[in-house]
């Protein structure tokens, strides 16, 4: 909750890959909040009532994930709502006229993202960011299991990185009314 809010706030597409996480852990806890308090919530050194903020927060997407029929994979809607306003303000920024840079950079990325798409197995229906967001997250899930990444995956992961921190930065122009797309 307190990682989830900061994220939010600073990097749209860090918080979305949090939250990815978090679905995970609340999978392999089994959707046990028992097991999420101890093994998550009483380990941040926060007082009682911010623990109990927690524990509601955890609990309340344990039933949003068992309502929205995701507990074995997929993502709540809250989330998939994030991902695609993202997408709306991608596509935006492709048709300014002010954010040529942002269309250098998607198209540089383009043939990753086609390679990652056609590996993964990924359907035509899952939007470009959606996409990116994915990739970003199947390395973070190597990593985890300290499993080696080749050279030209490296390469690739650094572009889709640089890609959605850009885009993230243009996000919360966007939502500060900062962003001017014409």
């Amino acid at each position: 909750m307190i990682i989830a809010h900061q994220k939010k706030k600073e990097n749209i597409a860090e918080y979305v890959l949090y939250m990815w996480q978090v679905e995970d852990l609340i999978r392999a806890s089994l959707f046990n909040i028992e097991t999420l308090q101890t093994s998550i919530i009483d380990q941040f050194g926060q007082p009682a009532d911010v623990k109990q903020q927690m524990r509601t927060w955890y609990s309340d997407l344990i039933n949003m994930m068992q309502e929205e029929h995701v507990a074995e994979k997929g993502h709540i809607q809250i989330i998939k709502n994030v991902v695609n306003d993202m997408d709306e303000l991608h596509l935006a920024l492709l048709k300014s006229p002010k954010h040529v840079d942002y269309n250098v950079l998607f198209f540089n990325l383009l043939p990753c993202l086609v390679e990652f798409r056609q590996k993964s197995g990924a359907s035509a229906e899952v939007n470009d960011v959606e996409l990116a967001l994915n990739m970003m997250y199947e390395i973070l899930l190597l990593r985890l299991q300290k499993r080696e990444i080749s050279e030209g995956t490296m390469a690739a992961v650094s572009q889709v990185s640089k890609f959605l921190a850009v885009l993230s930065s243009l996000y919360k122009k966007d939502e500060n009314d900062e962003l001017e797309l014409e």
